[in-house]
């Protein structure tokens, strides 16, 4: 007998059509996220669930009594009760690597937004009010030979790196747990304390994973820290970052603008100031959001999902998960 599978959100045909050569598939149809009370009513006797940002809790897992795997079709896992999957003996899988050069891309095109204020000044074109004449109203501010700091230098922290070194012959600093000396080598890069960062950099970039650690690891006292002139970077998660202390930062002049790809509280409340700040670039967590990547994440996952169900092993099981 087949095992028996809920994908919880659309995915691309050709990994539905992976998932169904194994498994028994039923899904949800919609393209507006699934309700919790429909997705609990459908776990009863499902095997593997397939999602991206379901809360994986002991709620969903007494709804679930069958349940051996569930797939993110995300590299982040915060949306796991690690402790709980580890009591009911549930395997949680992830997408990493897939997504990392399109994140880093996008990464850069918000440092530029943000340093040559291209979404103010597109708007000021498109709503006819820029008038030719003196523009050194319209100035912003080198990227190019500035100093980055990016805090966390994972694989995407890597990405972005490279970028920045080759690309706009940026001095790149990082600050993570651990130093990786193979990194500095091959990118030129060195590694930095939080605080010297934080204190020396044009540009900070936050790409750290969401733990008890990360938790609001960006606020008033490290904003504190950074130059009035320089810019906070997060494509990483919203509460990296102390989201109402970022905002006392900007209004007070702080720091001169940031750039953000996630929030504390998705979607974003039309109240929240960030979004009426010029000197703000707000975008609607897209880091991985290309064709090509979302197809190789959604293909990953189907991959994870079907290996931990049929024997074989499983490429990315989160690693707080393994036996």
């Amino acid at each position: 007998m087949k095992p028996k599978v809920y994908v919880a959100k659309p995915i691309p045909r050709e990994a539905e059509a992976y998932i169904a050569r194994h498994c028994e598939v039923r899904k949800w149809e919609s393209p507006a996220p699934i309700p919790r009370s429909v997705l609990l009513g459908e776990l009863a006797d499902v095997d593997g669930l397939l999602t991206s940002g379901t809360r994986i809790d002991r709620e969903l897992l007494d709804h679930a009594p069958r349940l051996k795997v569930v797939s993110n079709v995300s590299v982040g896992y915060n949306n796991f009760d690690i402790a709980a999957m580890k009591e009911r003996g549930v395997v949680g899988t992830n997408t990493p690597h897939v997504l990392d050069e399109t994140v880093a891309d996008l990464v850069m095109g918000m440092m530029l937004a943000a340093a040559r204020r291209i979404p103010e000044l597109d708007r000021m074109v498109k709503e006819g009010r820029w008038r030719p004449g003196d523009d050194s109203h319209l100035f912003g501010t080198d990227v190019h030979h500035a100093s980055l700091g990016i805090i966390g230098m994972g694989r995407i922290g890597e990405a972005i790196a490279r970028r920045a070194r080759f690309g706009f012959q940026m001095e790149v600093q990082y600050y993570n747990r651990s130093r990786k000396p193979e990194a500095e080598d091959k990118l030129g890069v060195r590694w930095a304390k939080l605080e010297t960062l934080l204190a020396e950099s044009d540009f900070v970039v936050v790409m750290v994973p969401l733990t008890g650690d990360t938790q609001h690891l960006i606020g008033r006292k490290e904003l504190a820290l950074m130059k009035p002139n320089a810019f906070l970077i997060n494509a990483s998660r919203g509460q990296t970052v102390d989201e109402q202390a970022l905002i006392e930062a900007l209004r007070n002049g702080t720091i001169r603008g940031a750039a953000l790809d996630v929030y504390e509280k998705e979607p974003v409340d039309p109240d929240n100031p960030l979004l009426s700040m010029d000197n703000v670039v707000t975008l609607p967590h897209i880091g991985s959001a290309t064709a090509k990547t979302r197809f190789d994440m959604a293909m990953l996952a189907a991959r994870n999902l079907v290996a931990a169900l049929t024997g074989g092993t499983a490429a990315n099981v989160v690693k707080e998960l393994l036996p």
